[in-house]
């Protein structure tokens, strides 16, 4: 009978990444100790294998494994050339041949992660030299600035000797040359010049020519001096590359110029509340830095800061009375840490210095939720009763609407024996105003909501009053005639407002329509200042502050949290009564709170923040 044809195409049907060994069934003597097949007999059992045993690679190599056939006669050629190429195999000298190409191999597959290896270390070097020794590093490397980076003619070339002393509060401005041409400066950049001892970096605005900087223009160079980046250290910290300052006036001049200054830009880009709101804890900073307070009212677009308040240099005189303001070319937005700095902030630029490092360092660590916040409350409280006050003319206004107001109130509650005038406030925001809660429709707080609000904040805090059936009078205050009707008609009481009183002097405040920022410079320049007036009025009624002895006072307030005339309500029914009894959790004290927010409804937390950043 003929021997059986063998298998000669098997590799053909097995995948290229198999890892199953195929091993013949068929029994075979294994004489042959180098045969590829007597080795296949033996399946998983243990191999002796000898010093001339099978070449490793070899054995690997599938291709080869699988391309003979699995029952080879031994009387075939292919049988033979097996033998043989398992023979050949086995010469030392073979093997010792392809060990120089495997090594240059296993170099060159390996060149890259060596290469990378030692470029990381190289940029890790850099970079901690960077930070440590900056003015070093543009040694090595051989750096110079390009032409347009480099600080003007005038400040290169000025004998200009800054003192390397670091400290940012009480010094004398420092000594230098000349003083800047004020038409002539340009984006901030930093003099490369390293001083003995201590780094000190000077900025220049070289390439403007209007002073002070408009408030978008502060705002760029903050952005451009911290490229993306907030600093992680302390609030007053001076930054480790040095410290940095502009050229200052001439000292030997005797000039009568403050020492040190901090300056609120009022820049017409936010609303009255929200640039107070600021304007409180920038005048707070001032008083703990011991620093002269200024406001710049250059680009307001509501008149003359002293048009509706007292100059601040009266009520906040600081620690040099009289003294006067720097001149405008040296007004730096960023760093607030610039040696003899004269630090300028707006609501654009509010966010660079009124942000996480601020709060980290203002709020009380050791407290919890609303707790924590109570600092930067006191802070805006005192503020408001010493700095930011409203001028003669204006105090007459609100002394006006609360006389009117008191007058209501008694023929209001005339017949009812025992009864003191008492009243609510609310405040209805429209306009560009976006509530917090999205839940609301188009994010306007629906008028029910604000009668709600009011019923409930009423009946919680006359249930041991012999009159709580009796519905109080409110004071409503809003930028929007539809809004108030709105609520005058549903409420099941009597209102007073800027809208209904028959004054002429304060009817000619009420807001001339909704409020929206970007349409506000729309109207003539004495509409905007008679809403402002207006809103000066508004706040003292709504939230008591300003009050002389012997006012009525609001029983609470209702509002939206989302307005900053709402935050700023706060500060002005005090701590006390406006969060009642809070507890060492920073929870608002929900049974005898005064200041009702309908927007978030005590949701946030905290339930409320002192200013808004834009």
């Amino acid at each position: 009978m003929p021997r059986p044809r063998p298998l000669t195409n098997v590799s053909s049907a097995i995948p290229w990444g198999s890892d199953q060994q195929l091993t013949p069934r068929t029994p075979h003597s294994a004489t042959a100790s180098g045969s590829r097949t007597s080795r296949l007999e033996q399946g998983f059992s243990k191999i002796q294998l000898s010093d001339e045993g099978l070449d490793a690679p070899e054995y690997d190599d599938q291709v080869t494994l699988q391309s003979a056939p699995l029952l080879a006669s031994s009387s075939t050629a292919r049988f033979g050339a097996s033998l043989g190429s398992s023979t050949s195999a086995k010469r030392p000298g073979a093997r010792r041949a392809r060990r120089p190409a495997e090594l240059i191999s296993h170099v060159v597959t390996r060149l890259p992660l060596v290469l990378g290896v030692f470029v990381a270390g190289v940029l890790l070097i850099l970079i901690v030299l960077s930070f440590t020794r900056p003015g070093a590093l543009h040694r090595y490397v051989g750096a110079t600035l390009p032409e347009s980076e480099k600080p003007s003619s005038t400040i290169a070339s000025a004998p200009a000797v800054i003192p390397t002393d670091l400290s940012v509060e009480g010094s004398m401005t420092p000594t230098m040359g000349s003083q800047a041409d004020p038409h002539h400066h340009s984006t901030t950049q930093t003099d490369s010049q390293v001083h003995t001892g201590n780094t000190v970096h000077l900025l220049s605005y070289e390439n403007y020519t209007t002073f002070p900087l408009a408030p978008f223009e502060y705002l760029h160079e903050c952005a451009a001096m911290h490229q993306g980046y907030m600093s992680h250290g302390d609030y007053w910290e001076v930054s480790r590359m040095g410290a940095m300052d502009v050229k200052h006036h001439d000292e030997g001049q005797q000039s009568l110029v403050c020492d040190s200054t901090i300056t609120y830009m009022l820049d017409g880009k936010a609303g009255l509340t929200a640039d107070l709101a600021l304007m409180a804890q920038a005048a707070a900073l001032a008083r703990e830095r011991n620093r002269t307070f200024f406001v710049d009212d250059t680009y307001w677009d509501r008149g003359k800061w002293t048009y509706h308040f007292q100059d601040v240099t009266i009520t906040q005189p600081g620690p040099q009375p009289g003294c006067q303001p720097p001149p405008p070319n040296e007004l730096v937005a960023c760093p607030r840490t610039a040696r003899c700095v004269h630090w300028v902030i707006n609501s654009r630029t509010a966010k660079f210095h009124f942000g996480h490092a601020f709060s980290d360092h203002y709020e009380n660590p050791y407290a919890h939720q609303l707790n924590r916040l109570k600092p930067m409350f006191n802070r805006a409280l005192e503020s408001f009763r010493s700095t930011i006050l409203p001028n003669d003319h204006n105090m007459d206004l609100i002394r006006l609407a609360k006389k009117e107001l008191k007058s209501f109130l008694l023929d209001v509650n005339r017949g009812q024996a025992d009864t003191d005038p008492r009243y609510l406030s609310i405040h209805i925001r429209r306009g560009d105003r976006k509530t917090y809660n999205y839940a609301f429709k188009d994010r306007k707080i629906p008028i029910g909501d604000y009668l709600t609000g009011t019923e409930q904040t009423w009946n919680r805090l006359s249930t041991q009053d012999q009159n709580s059936g009796v519905y109080p009078v409110l004071y409503l205050a809003s930028d929007s005639s539809t809004a108030q009707k709105e609520f005058s008609e549903k409420w099941q009481g009597e209102t007073f407002s800027l809208f209904q009183t028959s004054n002429q002097h304060l009817n000619e405040l009420a807001s001339p329509a909704e409020y929206v920022q970007k349409e506000f410079d729309d109207f003539a320049v004495e509409t905007r200042i008679k809403a402002t007036r207006g809103m000066v009025v508004d706040l003292a009624l709504l939230s008591g502050i300003w009050s002389e002895e012997g006012d009525i006072l609001p029983e609470a307030i209702v509002c939206g949290v989302s307005s900053t005339v709402c935050k700023l309500s706060a500060i002005g029914l005090g701590w006390d009564r406006a969060f009642g009894d809070v507890d060492e959790m920073g929870i608002m004290d929900d049974l005898h709170k005064r200041w009702v927010d309908v927007d978030e409804k005590g949701q946030s937390v905290p339930v409320w923040q002192p200013f808004e950043l834009f």
